[in-house]
Parts: structure tokens; C-alpha cells; sequence
């Protein structure tokens, strides 16, 4: 049997589920093509809002880098305001000027605590901790063996991380 010899239904027939397929592909690819559209454009977009993040983040470190002193600037200038103001007394009493000395460091000290800048200054007999204590020298002592027995100069802490030890003596064991 030959294909030569059927009727243009029969052609007409085959030629329907092929329009259809060719349809059904065709919208397909249309939708894909659609999909791919707008999963392009979503991507441009969370990688541009990633870019953006990254921008803004690097501006951010930037400037606390930049201004991570000002708060410790500001608490500063008042110390310098009575400093020079004593400057500019020349002709100050000595009481005076040892008053407006230990005011001044009060200011100070007040200024290092808001900046939780801590003292370091233990007490003779405690522990020898070599985290925030540097022993200078070992002296014989009636008291446990390294132990403080003084203080040659105050350490000091900041947001509990050792900015400069405190300098002592330490007790030698017997």
C-alpha cells in the first residue's frame, strides 16, 4: 500500500495533530522564553541589590574607621579646656593649681570610663596575672610567693582587652 493513494481527509487528518503539536511547542517555548525573561531580570536585580549591600557595607566601615575616635575626641575636649585654662594663669597659687589639677583628672579619668577605658591597678597580695600584669622585678616579701607586692605604674584596659599592663613588683617564693 502506497501513501500516493490517500484522500486529502486522510492528509488533512495527520496534518491537525501536527499544526496542534507545532502549536503546543510553540507556546511552550513562548512560555520558557517568558520564564527565562523574567528570571533574567530578577537575578539583574538581587545582584544589583547585592552590589548595593556590598557598596553601602564598605561605606559604613569606612567611616566608623574613619570616626571610630570621635566619641573619645569629644570626651577629650574638656580635659584640654582646663588644661589651658591653667595655661592661662600663669600667676596661680599653688593650691589653685593643684586643685584645678585633680579636677582635671577627674575629667580624665571620667573621660577614659565613658570610653570604657578601665584602670588596671591591683591591690598589694593579689594574684600575679600575666594577662594584665608585667612584673618588673621579684622581691623578697612576707607574703605568698607571686603575689603583688607593688604598683611601679597603672595598666589599663579597653572593652576588656589589655591596652598597656600594669607594671608591678612581684613577691619571690621564700
Amino acid at each position: 500500500m502506497s501513501t500516493e493513494n490517500t484522500s486529502p481527509q486522510e492528509n488533512h487528518e495527520s496534518a491537525a495533530p501536527e499544526a496542534a503539536v507545532d502549536n503546543s511547542l510553540e507556546a511552550q517555548l513562548a512560555e520558557a522564553q517568558a520564564r527565562l525573561a523574567e528570571m533574567s531580570d530578577a537575578y539583574l536585580r538581587a545582584k544589583a541589590e547585592v552590589e548595593n549591600v556590598r557598596r553601602r557595607a564598605d561605606e559604613d566601615m569606612s567611616k566608623a574607621r574613619k570616626y571610630a575616635v570621635e566619641s573619645f575626641a569629644e570626651a577629650m575636649l574638656p580635659v584640654m579646656d582646663s588644661m589651658e585654662a591653667a595655661i592661662a594663669t600663669p600667676d596661680a597659687k599653688v593650691e589653685t593649681v593643684l586643685e584645678g589639677v585633680h579636677a582635671t583628672r577627674r575629667q580624665l579619668a571620667s573621660a577614659l570610663e565613658r570610653n570604657k577605658v578601665i584602670e588596671i591597678n591591683p591591690a598589694a597580695g593579689a594574684k600575679f596575672d600575666p594577662h594584665q600584669h608585667q612584673a618588673i622585678s621579684m622581691v623578697p616579701a612576707e607574703q605568698e610567693a607571686n603575689t603583688v607586692v607593688a604598683v611601679l605604674q597603672k595598666g589599663y584596659l579597653i572593652n576588656d582587652r589589655v591596652l598597656r599592663p600594669a607594671l608591678i613588683t612581684v613577691a619571690a617564693p621564700k
